[in-house]
């Protein structure tokens, strides 16, 4: 046959491609990789230890207070249930 071009063979790949799939890449929402210094990158992965940290504190507590049957409630010293059982007089 002729000689095809690399841009006439990549269309020609690019079409056949499509006839057998219809799956297609998803657009690139973020921007490409791009180099960071090691300040950056220390300041990031200490940034992302402490939030990894702190879910998993908050993820053991819950766990915790699940197994030892613990129930958070309000507790309001001043507020209406403490009105229950107080009767209001008149000073006349």
């Amino acid at each position: 046959g002729s000689p095809i071009t690399t841009e006439e063979r990549r269309l020609r790949d690019k079409k056949h491609l499509n006839d057998i799939t219809a799956a297609r890449l998803p657009p690139l929402h973020h921007s490409p990789a791009k180099l960071l210094s090691i300040e950056e990158s220390i300041a990031i992965q200490i940034q992302q230890k402490e939030a990894y940290e702190e879910v998993q504190a908050k993820l053991a507590a819950q766990k915790l207070a699940e197994r030892l049957n613990i129930k958070m409630l309000r507790f309001e010293p001043e507020g209406e249930a403490s009105m229950q059982y107080r009767e209001v007089r008149d000073e006349d």
